[in-house]
């Protein structure tokens, strides 16, 4: 190898190192850019009390992602990768990655949706099909939930989103309906303004839509009444299980009965017909092989 070869192979080397350094020194840097960057973003979307807790996450997971897409772009075109392969590649792996994850991206385009759209946000409760449970966070491919009694649910963003959700907890009043039944010998019109009375008296009953005591049936043993009123969220369940323990004391204290299910049984006497006489259910010469039969052998002997 002469002198000039040396020196070619020198300069190629020399600039393959610095080629890697810089492309070491770009990874390095574009990978503290991109925490910093998500860091930076969260903190600006907290001190904005209009964002939404659940759009927070995944915006700044979103800039962090970005910029590492941008640093890889740039590793690679320092080592002279041209923009177009690059471009190609990227389309023929997304192209691939996609077929592979059907389901995966799936829960991504869910999440979006569930983000933009928002049917319901961190810390309301919901129950999308039989999913139910408080939203404590929504990530790029699930939500978490916490049931009523504690459990810990993780459910697949795609899940929710092709289901009817009903939100609790959105709206800041409920309406309240308490089926109550009476006998048909009591006071109708006694015991709708009894429990009027009572219902408008508690605090926790919202005066506007006025409260109502209604008529909804007339069943087999009772006649139905509904008490209808409006409350505050937080104060539902706990009207509602109130109601159900001081309807009872009101009504036995003015004497009006809740009657159980029951059911009138009608009883008829019918004559009996008379037996027929063994004689004449079995013919002559039937009864005289029975007659034989029962008789024995001796009986024959005897003959």
């Amino acid at each position: 190898m002469n002198q000039d070869q040396l020196q070619i192979l020198i300069d190629q080397i020399t600039s393959y190192a610095l080629d890697g350094v810089s492309a070491l020194v770009i990874l390095l840097v574009g990978w503290w850019i991109a925490g910093r960057a998500h860091f930076l973003v969260r903190r600006a979307l907290d001190r904005v009390p209009r964002i939404d807790d659940t759009l927070k996450p995944f915006l700044s997971s979103t800039v962090r992602y970005f910029v590492i897409v941008i640093t890889v772009v740039a590793v690679l075109a320092e080592f002279g990768v041209q923009t177009t392969s690059i471009i190609a590649v990227l389309g023929a792996a997304g192209l691939a990655i996609g077929l592979a994850l059907q389901g995966t991206l799936q829960n991504i385009a869910a999440g979006i949706m569930l983000l933009i759209l928002r049917p319901f946000r961190v810390g309301e409760y919901i129950d999308a099909g039989g999913v139910a449970g408080t939203v404590d966070a929504i990530n790029l491919f699930t939500t978490d939930m916490t049931t009523y009694d504690g459990i810990y649910r993780s459910v697949p963003n795609a899940e929710l989103w092709n289901r009817n959700i009903l939100n609790y907890s959105r709206n800041p009043t409920r309406r309240l309906d308490l089926p109550v039944g009476i006998s048909y010998e009591d006071d109708v019109e006694q015991a709708m303004a009894l429990l009027l009375e009572h219902l408008v008296q508690d605090e926790r009953v919202l005066p506007d839509p006025e409260p109502q005591v209604l008529v909804t049936g007339l069943g087999d043993s009772s006649v139905d009444l509904t008490l209808r009123c409006w409350a505050n969220r937080p104060d539902f369940w706990s009207l509602r299980f109130d109601l159900n323990r001081n309807v009872k004391l009101w009504l036995d204290a003015a004497g009006i009965s809740i009657p159980f299910p029951q059911r009138d049984v009608h009883l008829y006497q019918v004559s009996s017909t008379p037996k027929a006489d063994a004689s004449e259910m079995v013919p002559s010469s039937d009864a005289r092989k029975v007659t034989s039969a029962i008789s024995g052998p001796d009986h024959e002997e005897s003959e």
